[in-house]
């Protein structure tokens, strides 16, 4: 027989689980996560978590061991998500496929959600995502 276990499918309810997780990869995460985000769509809180997870796992990638800011909340109609480092050590081979940002683009374009990348002034980068709560449905 197979030994499948069967897990809830991950939302923002075990985001700060998956924070202290990244923790144990050398990653200082601080986070800023409005207590009452509410009831979310499942596409949506899904999204958000995945969103989130992939960040941190590019971080560590890319960046090694830095500090990481983490900020969640909700706004009017969306929830928003940003995940920021510092500067981080430059690794001249990235192991994996790369397809992280594509796959967080994918899911923020489905949800109808705008996301935005890039450098920080201090040499850091970036990921804002906002996704909408009626999930892409309008």
């Amino acid at each position: 027989t197979d030994d499948v276990t069967l897990r809830p499918v991950p939302g923002l309810n075990a985001i700060k689980e998956l924070i202290a997780n990244a923790g144990k990869t050398g990653l200082t995460v601080e986070s800023t996560i409005e207590e009452e985000l509410g009831v979310l769509p499942p596409a949506v809180d899904l999204a958000a978590y995945r969103i989130v997870q992939e960040a941190l796992t590019n971080v560590v990638r890319h960046a090694g061991p830095v500090a990481t800011t983490v900020i969640i909340r909700r706004s009017t109609g969306s929830v928003e998500l940003e995940v920021i480092n510092a500067p981080g050590l430059a690794k001249s081979k990235v192991t994996g496929a790369g397809v992280g940002l594509v796959g967080i683009r994918e899911r923020v374009a489905l949800l109808g959600g705008t996301l935005q990348t890039g450098g920080t002034s201090d040499g850091g980068y970036r990921l804002r995502a906002e996704l909408p709560l009626d999930g892409g449905t309008r």
